[in-house]
Formats: C-alpha cells, structure tokens, sequence
C-alpha cells in the first residue's frame, strides 16, 4: 500500500503522532470522520461491528459508540469534540469504558496536498505515560491501519470488510 500509516510513539512522553496520506480531496476524508453513517463503515478494525448510539460531529458535541467483536464482546467509546473545522481540525476527547476515567485528548489535522490528495495528522494526549503505554500496546497500530484501509475502500466506492 502507497500511503501507510506512520506512528511515532516517543520514549517518556505521553503521546502518540500519526500521519496518513490519502488519495481523496480533504472534503471527502473530513466528511468520512463527521458523518455518522460513514463513521459506522470503517472506524476499527475489520473483525468488530460498529453500533453509534450517536455521533454529534460538530463543537460541543458529543459521541458514543459500541465496537462489538465476534465473540459478542462489545468495548464502548465515548467523548466530546471540543473543535470541529470543516476541512481542516477535529479536536476531541476519546474515552475506552474499560479504562474509565482515562481519557485522551485527540487532535486531527486535515491537510489539503493538490490533485485531490489529503494528509491526516494526528497527535493523541494521554493523562500518563502509563495510559499512552497501554494504549500503544493495545493493537491500537493494527486498528488504525486496518480502519484506514476500510476508509480508503469506502472513498474508492468499495464496500469490502
């Protein structure tokens, strides 16, 4: 795959960078992270279903979904978007149920490249080095890239899971 997902995960600090490049103009990615419907169809990995109780992507909304995995385990996220943009910045909490009162602050820059080409930067904050360690040994790579991979096939008009 030509645009792989990049991590940078620093030694004693409590953070996570990403960057991801996509071959789709900064509106159809951004609107990919804002419309419930299309969150649904490709946020987390290919083994696990998506349930939003609801997705109110604009400032000062809030959001709250299920991941439900095959053997009927379900893990559910929560938060609140502190900023939204349109085409450019998503700042947001992200909350894990099975880590209460853990919560990340997470920023999301989309960046326009010309002839419809899209960076995502990203750069998560952990309340500890202890949370950004779990989180980075949690297959939070494999989800990532694994969602990623769905979101370019959705953009691409694909429907494979």
């Amino acid at each position: 795959m030509s645009n792989d997902l990049h991590l940078s995960i620093p030694d004693n600090a409590p953070y996570i960078d990403s960057t991801r490049e996509f071959d789709f103009p900064v509106a159809d990615v951004f609107r990919a992270h804002t419309d419930p419907a299309l969150v649904a169809r490709w946020l987390g990995p290919r083994r696990l279903k998506m349930d939003i109780d609801h997705y109110d992507a604009r400032t000062g909304g809030t959001y709250r979904y299920l991941h439900t995995g095959p053997d009927g385990d379900a893990y559910g996220f929560s938060g609140a978007f502190h900023t939204v943009r349109e085409n450019e910045l998503i700042i947001q909490t992200f909350e894990y149920d099975g880590f209460p009162d853990v919560v990340s602050l997470e920023f999301a820059r989309f960046e326009d490249l010309g002839d419809g080409r899209t960076r995502l930067v990203g750069h998560s904050v952990y309340p500890s080095q202890e949370a950004r360690d779990g989180m980075a040994s949690s297959g939070m790579e494999e989800g990532m890239q694994q969602g990623y991979e769905r979101l370019e096939e959705l953009l691409a008009g694909r429907t494979e899971d």
